[in-house]
């Protein structure tokens, strides 16, 4: 690979840290993390290994869901620090040899918007209102829902303003969806994309990618099934992974390409597998989001396909996939490991069943789930694409089940308590401890600070940095040590090949890679029970002690010859 395509295409087989600012380190003592504190844990994150982080929403925001209820796309919360602290951050990343990535959110904006303000004030029928998917509703007054879609947070998808006219929201209240058919949302998001990367952002994640575009025109609304399936996308679903969605992207990949290195995106998308590789396309947004690792029990057929459907994926695109265990929007998935496997029709069933009941109704054996996290992870690391981690994986952080009802800060919480009902997201985005003897566990900076923004449990003192730093068994230095190998050997090639390794039964996954120093490594996960013997070779790194010379249960190892 030539200097000139690995700067252009560092994203390619790149490390991503993803940052969820409110919850990684506060330099203010207000309680709750900010832009300053990413800039004072830079060392941590270069040490760490990473090639770029991700910043989830630091935008100004009423925090109804955190962060993802956007008031300006074009400035940084008070609450978190300013524009002028994010060009630290980003200068101090970028010394630091760390990219950038910034959160986009443009299905919705928060009520709060001063558009939306502009829509209620304008009434029915306005250019202001022409901005977001305003509806008259039914019946002679319009006091009837247009139409019976769900918000995915539960409960009604409408909200009436009063006038006769309801508005669109598949997520919260307070997240009014924008009409992507109005020219002027379409440039004013090129303004927002042009406006980060003027700043340093090197590249974008892209909030529910896939539902940007709807059909409310092509039949009668109330014709339409309440709840379209998410899982059944395409021209026949009004919401979902519509086909018009590419155009808005492959006008985004014009802006990427005004810039040198041109701009990179990874989309969330939750669509099929098949779809997949038409928002990773390199006319669009370059790479999506392949949870269905993240998806996956701990079983080998599962993880298996959740590989192949990745690889196929980028080979379509003509890009490069996308590896996920956890991230903010998903239980930890130490804890997930460490809970019963159950296949079920929903993805994490048990997992939110658990949780949901404070973690008292099934057993969390929380060794077992760390031995396998440590095994998921060098498996992961070995795959060619780039690999997506999530802040406290590295300290082997577990979700936090028993937290308040009345401190919960996700709406998820609070919208299906009369339905299907879900704890929400916060046990995933506890502050981070970083010194286990303060009382906050090093959270806050001053000495004299506010309670962290939710309840961290004693049991994180155990997983703080500096204790972990004294113990090179530790999850962090394993981290570090797997992600160095990967730089030093995997991704320095630029090679994305990977061929199964044969030899094994079907409670193995085997693969092997090329190496920049021209051996083959070869990488053995064994779901299995029973010990696996290695291939000849040297034994770069394993997730756990070997058995006489085999891999145990729940464990992988990296061979090279």
């Amino acid at each position: 690979m030539t200097k000139n395509n690995a700067r252009e295409n560092w994203w390619k087989q790149a490390v991503v840290y993803q940052v969820y600012p409110r919850s990684f380190y506060d330099t203010d003592g207000d309680g709750l993390g900010d832009i300053r504190g990413v800039t004072a844990q830079m060392d941590y994150l270069r040490e760490l290994g990473v090639d770029a982080i991700w910043l989830s929403p630091f935008y100004p925001s009423p925090l109804v869901d955190g962060g993802y209820d956007v008031a300006n796309y074009r400035d940084v919360d008070p609450r978190l620090g300013t524009l002028e602290d994010f060009d630290e951050m980003a200068a101090a990343a970028h010394a630091a040899g760390i990219k950038v990535v910034v959160d986009i959110v443009p299905n919705h904006t928060s009520t709060e918007h001063e558009w939306f303000k502009a829509a209620l004030a304008a009434g029915p029928g306005s250019p202001e209102r022409d901005r977001y998917i305003f509806r008259r509703g039914r019946g002679e007054h319009g006091e009837l829902p247009p139409n019976g879609w769900r918000s995915t947070f539960g409960g009604p998808g409408w909200e009436p303003v009063g006038d006769g006219d309801w508005y669109l929201h598949l997520f919260a209240v307070e997240q009014a969806d924008l009409n992507w058919e109005n020219p002027e949302v379409r440039e004013d998001f090129k303004r927002t994309l042009r406006f980060w990367s003027d700043r340093g952002a090197d590249g974008f994640r892209i909030d529910v990618a896939h539902a940007l575009a709807k059909d409310l025109k092509s039949r009668p609304l109330d014709e339409w099934p309440d709840e379209p399936d998410q899982d059944h996308p395409g021209a026949e679903n009004p919401l979902w992974d519509r086909p018009e969605v590419h155009e808005i992207y492959r006008e985004w990949r014009q802006v990427f390409n005004e810039y040198e290195p041109a701009r990179f995106a990874v989309g969330e998308a939750w669509v099929v597998p098949e779809h997949q590789w038409r928002y990773a396309s390199t006319e669009e947004l370059g790479q999506v989001f392949n949870f269905e690792l993240a998806k996956a029990n701990w079983a080998a057929d599962e993880m298996r396909l959740a590989i192949e459907e990745g690889l196929d994926s980028a080979e379509r695109s003509g890009s490069t996939t996308t590896w996920v265990l956890s991230n903010h929007d998903v239980v930890r998935h130490a804890t997930r490991y460490g809970l019963p496997q159950v296949k079920s029709a929903v993805h994490h069933q048990l997992a939110n069943d658990w949780l949901l009941r404070d973690g008292r109704t099934y057993h969390e054996d929380r060794a077992l789930g760390t031995r396998r996290a440590r095994a998921a992870l060098l498996m992961e690391l070995g795959l060619p694409g780039s690999v997506y981690l999530y802040q406290g994986e590295e300290l082997g952080l577990f979700e936090v089940a028993n937290i308040p009802w009345d401190a919960l800060e996700d709406p998820q919480a609070h919208m299906t308590a009369h339905g299907d009902a879900l704890k929400g997201r916060d046990g995933c985005r506890v502050p981070l401890p970083w010194e286990a003897e303060k009382d906050d566990f090093g959270f806050s900076a001053p000495a004299t600070h506010a309670p962290a923004h939710l309840p961290q449990p004693a049991w994180f003192a155990d997983h703080a940095v500096d204790a972990e730093e004294g113990d090179e068994r530790s999850m962090l230095h394993y981290y570090r040590r797997a992600l160095a190998l990967r730089a030093a050997l995997l991704t320095a090639t630029g090679d994305t090949s990977l061929t199964w390794a044969d030899g094994y039964d079907d409670q193995v996954i085997a693969y092997r890679r090329p190496t920049a120093d021209g051996r083959v490594l070869t990488s053995v996960t064994n779901f299995g029970a029973h010990a696996v013997e290695l291939p000849e070779g040297e034994v770069l790194l394993a997730s756990t002690e070997l058995s006489d010379g085999a891999l145990p249960a729940d464990a992988t190892a990296w061979v090279v010859c």
